[in-house]
């Protein structure tokens, strides 16, 4: 098993952000983002570490920057550690598997969400209104249901420990500029639209999911994670029932663990058991296998 790795301490280089699972430092020309093995849930960090995480969101996120390149270009330059500038060396071994060196952007103001099932927040809105961000849908809908085609549904970008909130195309125009959300959502749905083809494939839904970018040169770039079980959700086919909460491949599992238990969804985070722990990081790793065909 590779060692887990709560957080980073790597004397000489420049930590410039740390936030619920990733650790960036500025390493001049480039970034070094190194993904820990933290899990957040409800925006609350837990305490425990999940085996192989990091390893699992890095390898994944590598496998779509490679497939989709020709649809947008990627901040992604290695996840090869003797790639990397000589200062990483030293940390070679917390850096091996969980680590891309990856290009500059600056980052847009809204994270760009593809919806192609009722779920979530998605749900939530749904059932109340009859809408998601605004979009009308057909009325009767219930939860995890295919919905007619998918939509885009972007997001603001809240800071550590506050939650995203769900915004209108027209609210991501006021953000963005109309050609630049144009923009996003046309290549946000032409991502989502061949990975869900891809992955139905290998028997996996993809219900959703979260995609960043940011410009380079005032060209649109694809940043920070790629279809990953963090910023995804990835149900089994087999196993797929509209009509309620579905199975899945990523940190779900643990959510509905904390639902049992008597928590007001706020720090400090309930201790996790060795199983939840261990059952948590199966998922993660079937997701990666499914996916990539890889394990550890």
């Amino acid at each position: 098993m590779i060692p887990i790795v709560l957080q980073t301490n790597f004397p000489g280089l420049k930590l410039v952000n740390q936030g619920k699972v990733r650790d960036i430092y500025d390493l001049g020309e480039h970034l070094l983002i190194v993904t820990s093995d933290r899990i957040s849930a409800f925006d609350v960090v837990m305490n425990e570490g999940i085996p192989y995480k990091g390893f699992v969101l890095t390898q994944i996120s590598k496998f779509w920057f490679d497939t989709f390149a020709d649809i947008v270009p990627n901040h992604l330059v290695s996840t090869d550690v003797s790639d990397f500038p000589s200062e990483t060396h030293p940390y070679r071994e917390q850096l091996e598997g969980r680590s891309m060196l990856v290009r500059k952007a600056s980052p847009l103001p809204i994270e760009c969400i593809v919806r192609g099932y009722l779920a979530g927040s998605g749900w939530k809105e749904y059932r109340n209104q009859g809408t998601v961000c605004g979009i009308a849908l057909p009325s009767g809908m219930v939860e995890s249901q295919k919905l007619p085609e998918p939509i885009f549904t972007p997001s603001t970008k809240a800071e550590l420990g506050a939650h995203d909130e769900n915004i209108s195309f027209d609210q991501a125009v006021e953000l963005c500029g109309e050609e630049l959300a144009r923009q996003v959502r046309e290549v946000a749905l032409a991502i989502y639209g061949r990975a869900r083809d891809a992955m139905s494939a290998k028997g996996i839904i993809v219900a959703d999911t979260k995609f960043e970018f940011g410009l380079r040169d005032g060209r649109l770039m694809w940043i920070d994670e790629a279809l990953t079980p963090d910023s995804s959700r990835f149900w089994p086919q087999d196993q797929y029932r509209q009509g309620g909460s579905q199975p899945s491949f990523d940190k779900q599992f643990l959510r509905d663990y904390l639902e049992t238990l008597d928590w007001n969804k706020k720090a400090p985070a309930p201790t996790l058991p060795d199983d939840i722990v261990l059952k948590t990081s199966d998922k993660y790793l079937e997701a990666l296998f499914r996916i990539t065909g890889q394990k550890p």
